[in-house]
């Protein structure tokens, strides 16, 4: 984002991470494109704090959501918010739907949770991975630690293509992080 909105933003998200205690740790990375790991994942309340964050960088976050979300009367605001729509009403390849939207955006900093919910899980979803290597970007580990609170920009990871050996690295940024509710966050520890 650029221009005298997007410094608007800038002052209306970092006023807002500041009443609430956060503090933001980390430059935003020179990337067009990336995926974004968004964890941990246990409250609609981390949403919230994600695109504040966002707007504190001055970064367009985009996200999954249901198709049905951007149809009917308000369905353009949510695709204003940064919603791509994903068809859940059959089987279909997300990896390959979100690589097309990759191609056909300049920029595209697409935000992922990899628990896939705010439940408790101990394992993630992989897509996120493989979402990056299919479209060629980098993962940008984002860690929302309500022990600390702070948004930090963990890391820069390229995918290898062997996702057991990458996610070793990616989860040890996450290992000390406490979700809002910290008993839905626990990353599995025993070996692969």
């Amino acid at each position: 984002m650029r221009g005298p909105f997007s410094q608007i933003v800038h002052w209306i998200s970092g006023a807002f991470l500041k009443f609430g205690g956060w503090r933001i740790e980390g430059d935003w990375p020179a990337f067009d494109k990336m995926v974004l790991v968004a964890a941990p994942h246990t409250s609609n309340w981390d949403g919230i704090n994600m695109l504040a964050a966002a707007g504190y960088y001055r970064v367009r976050l985009r996200w999954m959501g249901k198709k049905s979300l951007t149809q009917g009367p308000f369905g353009w605001i949510i695709k204003a918010l940064g919603c791509v729509p994903i068809d859940r009403s059959q089987s279909n390849d997300v990896v390959g739907a979100m690589t097309e939207a990759f191609a056909r955006e300049e920029r595209m900093v697409l935000a992922i949770p990899p628990e896939g919910t705010r439940n408790a899980v101990r394992e993630w979803k992989s897509g996120f991975y493989h979402i990056a290597v299919a479209a060629h970007v980098p993962i940008v580990l984002s860690v929302l630690d309500y022990g600390k609170r702070t948004v930090r920009l963990a890391a820069v990871v390229f995918p290898s293509g062997d996702y057991d050996a990458d996610l070793g690295v990616i989860q040890a940024h996450y290992a000390d992080a406490q979700g809002k509710h910290r008993d839905k966050f626990k990353l599995k520890t025993e070996a692969r």
